[in-house]
């Protein structure tokens, strides 16, 4: 294992996808890594360290679960710290294009089966799909890049080729409301 090594728990960016992500999602991974390396593995070394000073270490659960626990500590530091450092901070309410798909962009779409979805566009590392956020690599985000209200294009599903019409594009205003562009006020 190297330090280049991407966390399991987190999805790989295809190559050539930049690190982009939003301020409150910088801060939740900063939060993250501070928690880690100023909670987590102090409380960790303290029970190791008290382990080991119960004698046989072979058989000493403890001591054993706590090695392993600040290995994976020290990983997910490494994974964070690397994605920090690479991270490139984009404001979606400072968008001037708001009747294009862009990073940070609310979409409401529909489907086929007239079934209507709405997808919040984020980073990599931020993405929750239960939370209505897709990854800027995700094939929904992709297929919607620059697109305007009304049109319609082709997402790939598992199924296969799926075509979804943009009915609404919002992006966040700088006072935390959302703008958005529809058909019916286009």
């Amino acid at each position: 294992m190297t330090d280049d090594d991407d966390d399991d728990d987190r999805p790989r960016a295809p190559d050539g996808v930049s690190r982009y992500m939003t301020a409150a999602g910088l801060a939740a991974m900063r939060g993250e890594l501070n928690a880690l390396l100023r909670d987590e593995r102090p409380r960790i070394v303290e029970i190791v360290s008290w382990a080991a000073g119960n004698g046989d270490r072979s058989e000493n659960g403890d001591y054993l679960y706590g090695k392993k626990r600040l290995r994976e500590i020290d990983r997910r530091a490494r994974f964070l710290t690397r994605r920090i450092e690479k991270a490139i901070v984009v404001d979606p309410a400072a968008q001037t294009r708001r009747d294009r798909v862009f990073f940070g962009a609310t979409v409401t779409y529909a489907t086929e089966t007239d079934e209507e979805r709405t997808v919040t566009i984020l980073g990599v590392d931020e993405a929750d799909l239960a939370a209505g956020q897709v990854s800027l690599a995700s094939p929904v985000a992709r297929a919607v890049l620059g697109g305007r209200v009304g049109d319609e294009v082709r997402l790939m599903t598992p199924a296969g080729a799926e075509i979804i019409e943009i009915l609404r594009i919002a992006y966040p205003e700088p006072d935390g409301a959302q703008q958005s562009a529809s058909a019916s006020v286009l």
